[in-house]
């Protein structure tokens, strides 16, 4: 009895039997760590060339028959990759709008306007006609309501658990189950993705509907539609290119995701005080302190010492060299007529100062706070601080003493040194219609102070 043997450098990835015709020997070689991924492959092992692979003829001293029984080979990395660009991808398009891209998908699927590889079987089922239906109805009805100012806030509210565990279900299902520890893996990572997409969405509503008129933001709803269904087809037509897109896009978006998460908590904060505004207006006056660690702060970093006037909790708005979205205190003081200081919280238990002299402060009254605006003509310096709507007529109060303290301080530039200074800035005080209850502003803590006046 002879036996045979496999010889050769590269020994071939599946099933070997080896003997002759009176005994053979059965060697498995196990199946590659890819396998689950990669199982729609071909079943049959390729040359590089692309020809099927063939055993060698046997040895011609040798009786030994050798039989293959081919098992999928490695994953190519490109295909791996682009696997992997489209099921990211949709869980990507997923932040969006999750309606449109499940329903983008199943009835590309069902008409044949892609032909999904093998890779991509999973996927058919969202091709069935209850799918369908279900997801383009939920899409008729997301489509007006994004296009409604401040109901298209509350609809990503809403979904903001909703749309990175489809994201994360569709990416899943994009992959086909390769196996239970990949689909954690892929679950995590496409819900990351998908949570990160809706949270640029989420931020960007948010500002636009600041915006008085509707227009704007029917424009931004529309605009997110066709970026979804170009990227839809993108994904399909050219994945890695999508693929590249989407990291440049998140690359961004990781650089202003903490501007973008502080603007949606202000806005959230704004939206929380809108509704405890009062049906009827309070007496609201300046107080002439600040909080015991912002005064600490605020004599440390004013030199010389100053007297507070009066000081007002307030976040700031656009402005050349004040970040955005930071609350804070907006501060005058009994020497400095022309100046204003507004102090702010820093990180690690410090803090920090900014000063705004010389310029014509103007009010907007906006639909959730109201907003003081300081101009600097000359320096074409703009800066501007919000008031939430729960103290209705602090703004106003402030806008008063301002314009009275600005003008002080150009009569005293106009007047001769000889002449003695006379009139000084009237304390601010306002009593609107109120039993005589006065209210201290609060922040975004919640935190409020209430004193009795006349």
């Amino acid at each position: 009895m002879s036996s045979g043997r496999v010889s050769g450098k590269s020994k071939p990835r599946g099933e070997a039997v080896v003997g002759d015709s009176s005994k053979s020997v059965t060697r498995v070689l196990e199946p590659t760590a890819f396998a689950p991924i990669t199982s729609h492959l071909s079943t049959r092992l390729t040359l590089a060339q692309g020809g099927p692979l063939t055993p060698p003829p046997p040895h011609p001293h040798s009786s030994a028959n050798v039989c293959f029984l081919a098992t999928p080979p490695y994953p190519f990395p490109m295909d791996v990759l682009q696997t992997l660009a489209v099921a990211l991808g949709l869980a990507a398009l997923s932040g969006y709008s999750l309606y449109l891209t499940v329903f983008l998908t199943g009835l590309a699927v069902h008409f044949d306007w892609i032909h999904l590889g093998t890779q991509y079987a999973s996927l058919q089922v969202l091709a069935d006609p209850a799918v369908i239906i279900i997801s383009g109805i939920l899409f008729v009805i997301e489509f007006f309501v994004d296009k409604i100012p401040w109901l298209d806030s509350l609809w990503d509210a809403i979904h903001t658990v909703i749309r990175p565990i489809g994201g994360g279900l569709l990416a899943i299902q994009a992959l086909g189950h390769p196996s239970p520890v990949f689909n954690v893996i892929i679950g995590l990572i496409a819900g990351a993705v998908t949570f990160t997409s809706h949270s640029v969405k989420t931020g960007t509503r948010l500002m636009v509907n600041q915006s008085p008129e509707p227009f704007s933001n029917v424009a931004v709803s529309l605009g997110e539609n066709l970026l979804v269904g170009a990227m839809f087809a993108l994904l399909w037509s050219h994945p890695l290119v999508a693929l590249a897109i989407l990291l440049v896009f998140f690359s961004i978006a990781f650089y202003f995701l903490p501007r973008i998460w502080r603007t949606i908590r202000m806005r959230i904060f704004f939206i929380r005080q809108k509704m405890k505004q009062p049906a009827r207006r309070t007496a609201v006056e300046l107080l002439a302190s600040l909080p015991h660690v912002y005064e600490r702060w605020f004599h440390k970093l004013v030199q010389p010492q100053q007297t507070v006037r009066w000081a007002v909790p307030c976040i700031t708005g656009k402005g050349r060299l004040i970040p955005r979205d930071q609350f804070g205190y907006l501060t005058a003081t009994e020497q400095q007529l022309s100046m204003v200081f507004f102090i702010v919280k820093g990180w690690f238990a410090s803090a920090k100062l900014f000063e705004i002299d010389d310029f014509e402060p103007t009010l907007k009254q906006r639909f959730l706070y109201d907003e003081i605006i300081l101009s600097t003509p000359g320096k074409n310096d703009r800066y501007s601080f919000r008031f939430d709507r729960s103290q209705a007529g602090l703004a106003p109060l402030v806008l008063e003493d301002l314009k009275r303290r600005m003008d002080t301080s150009r009569q005293v530039l106009l007047m001769p040194p000889s002449e003695p200074i006379t009139e000084q800035a009237k304390p601010a005080h306002a009593i609107l219609r109120n039993e005589g209850t006065t209210f201290a502003p609060s922040g975004p803590d919640g935190n409020s102070q209430s004193q009795s006046g006349a």
